[in-house]
């Protein structure tokens, strides 16, 4: 008589099978960075091999961290070190693993970011690529008391006050935080708790294994994602037409953000003219570099997105922007810096527009930048 599921699951893991299957598919994820059409040379190879990493922590704290949508808790799948799908480098993101079975409150200190949003979403990018809108809850929406403190109700049934909607096949929830200045702005303070959790449960081992293989999944199902994207891109290198808005939406992103995603590319005596047609309405608005895994440029040390706070507008209310590998001096402060790379994805956000201007860019030669001051 053969061995139930749930014993050849705990043998596997007695027997280290089930951390040789995880070794295997973390082995098979390299090979999206080795597919046809992504750079092959060494410093983007190791870019994108180190993204792998990044995308590993990412996954094993959405799917074995915080799995249990009875014990939410917020962690970060995009920071600073951790890179998704062009991320903005003025947001703060958290995350957590919910389930439209259960309810959830929020509660939190509003703090000091320009922007404050909520979003629940289905599906998951080790699943089937996408992270579906299943409710969201922007800033406009939010009642916050005169101390800053505020409470949010997480359901697929309507609540009175703060609503985040779900849905029943809600897997995950997101807050995005948008700042004129991170590094000095208070962050808002939350956290969420399950209105009918149960008991903590221990680990499982039995389900040790498929927790494992889904934050492979996740790794695998994540970069492939985002280099299928940057193959659409190359269509339009160095030029920012509006993107496919649906598809932004199903891959996660927020539906009170108008996108610009394209790629760039410069020789070394290039720059890039990057030109809004003009500057709505609008809550706030962006535009970021990235590499070819669409991870934005280190932040941190380096200069490579502005917003409405940042840029320097001319005298006629226009902001131009100037990419490229070398400073081109003070007649250009809206310059941002490659960081050392030659090419990579790039992104404009409108962000609660009333209308989405088209973005102009062009391609120079360094020299003849003074001839357009």
């Amino acid at each position: 008589m053969s061995d139930s599921p749930e014993a050849e699951a705990l043998q596997r893991v007695r027997d280290g099978r089930s951390w040789s299957a995880f070794c295997r598919a973390l082995e098979q994820a390299g090979q999206s960075i080795l597919q046809a059409g992504t750079p092959s040379d060494a410093f983007d190879r190791a870019e994108g091999f180190r993204y792998l990493t990044r995308l590993l922590r990412a996954g094993l704290e959405s799917q074995l961290e915080y799995v249990d949508p009875r014990q939410p808790g917020f962690y970060q799948l995009s920071n600073e070190t951790i890179k998704i799908g062009n991320d903005n480098p003025d947001n703060v993101y958290w995350n957590a693993r919910i389930s439209g079975r259960h309810e959830y409150r929020i509660t939190g200190t509003r703090g000091a970011a320009r922007l404050l949003c909520f979003a629940t979403k289905g599906g998951g990018y080790e699943k089937d690529g996408t992270l579906t809108p299943t409710g969201e809850l922007h800033e406009r929406q939010l009642a916050v008391s005169p101390d800053g403190r505020f409470e949010v109700h997480v359901s697929c049934a309507q609540q009175p006050g703060n609503w985040l909607p779900m849905r029943p096949d809600t897997t995950s929830l997101v807050v995005r935080q948008t700042f004129d200045d991170r590094r000095r702005e208070e962050p808002a303070r939350l956290a969420i708790e399950c209105l009918d959790p149960g008991p903590a449960p221990a680990l499982d081992a039995g389900e040790l294994e498929s927790h494992l293989l889904r934050a492979t999944a996740f790794v695998r199902g994540t970069a492939d994602l985002f280099v299928g994207w940057m193959a659409n891109f190359a269509a339009h290198e160095n030029a920012l037409p509006p993107d496919d808005q649906l598809r932004c939406q199903r891959a996660g992103g927020d539906s009170n953000i108008f996108y610009f995603n394209s790629r760039w590319r410069l020789a070394p005596d290039e720059a890039l003219v990057v030109v809004p047609r003009r500057i709505p309405r609008c809550d706030a608005w962006n535009f970021q570099l990235s590499n070819f895994w669409m991870e934005s440029l280190d932040y941190r040390a380096h200069r490579i997105h502005l917003n409405q706070h940042s840029a320097v507008a001319e005298p006629d209310g226009r902001v131009r922007i100037v990419v490229a590998h070398r400073d081109p001096g003070p007649r250009f402060p809206n310059w941002l810096t490659t960081a050392g790379h030659t090419h990579g994805g790039m992104l404009f956000r409108w962000i609660g527009a009333e209308e989405h201007p088209e973005i102009d860019t062009r391609v120079v030669r360094l020299e003849d930048l003074p001839a357009l001051a």
